[in-house]
């Protein structure tokens, strides 16, 4: 018998005791190492000693913001998939987080089963599915094996989010998905959580396609890859 492997190391950055030794629990019940820190610059340190498989940060830490947190690490090129923890009405932070680098947020108060399942969906897109074929579309190449994306040639660094969705609408180029649709091919889960993370996420890959960019927005309803 083969026993599969451990799921891997989630660093957990939360200053709030409460919240933090559940998301710990629920996280080592599923099967992950968890390393806990308190406070930004810890959190910081630990990203980038550690290596973990994802991180998990409250957005309003002392020390060093999540945020900044997150922004140092894609400015290392360290794509590291990162969720954050924020307060319902932390709307800003929510799409500043997203705008860079992020992966996905969990508003707290939260079911502790909601983040694992937001864990697991976004290590999945991770993965990948090495058996596609690379696909271009205009001046975009993009090869779900290698998880690569060159736009008129040149190399384009996207989250794990990022690319998932360039994939999505890729697949089926001139196919208009609405958000809802998105929402549930991409990230995995009911559109009540909210469709502005996708909004965002588009305005993010078009930027870093530059020129090249093969999304195009059909008002009303929602986006599609087209030449």
């Amino acid at each position: 018998m083969t026993t599969a492997a451990p799921p891997g190391l989630v660093l957990v950055v939360e200053d709030e005791p409460a919240i933090a030794d559940l998301v710990r629990l629920y996280l080592t019940r599923d099967g992950f190492g968890v390393h806990l820190e308190r406070d930004g610059e810890a959190g910081l340190a630990a990203a980038r000693r550690l290596r973990p498989v994802a991180c998990v940060l409250d957005i309003a830490l002392p020390g060093l913001a999540g945020t900044e947190i997150c922004r140092r690490l894609r400015a290392a090129g360290d794509w590291t998939p990162v969720i954050f923890l924020t307060a319902r009405d932390d709307e800003v932070d929510r799409v500043v987080g997203l705008e860079l680098g992020a992966d996905d947020y969990v508003t707290k108060p939260f079911s502790p089963r909601e983040l694992l399942a937001r864990l697991r969906a976004v290590l999945r897109r991770t993965a990948g599915v090495p058996a596609e074929q690379p696909r271009t579309l205009g001046a975009v190449t993009l090869d779900p094996a290698r998880r690569t994306v060159t736009a008129g040639g040149t190399p384009v660094q996207l989250t794990s989010t990022e690319f998932d969705l360039l994939a999505h609408l890729m697949a089926r180029p001139g196919r208009v998905f609405t958000r809802e649709e998105l929402l549930a091919g991409v990230w995995g889960y009911a559109a009540h959580a909210g469709t502005r993370t996708v909004d965002v996420h588009v305005a993010q890959v078009r930027a870093k396609l530059g020129p090249d960019s093969v999304i195009r927005t059909h008002r009303g309803v929602g986006y599609a890859a087209d030449a």
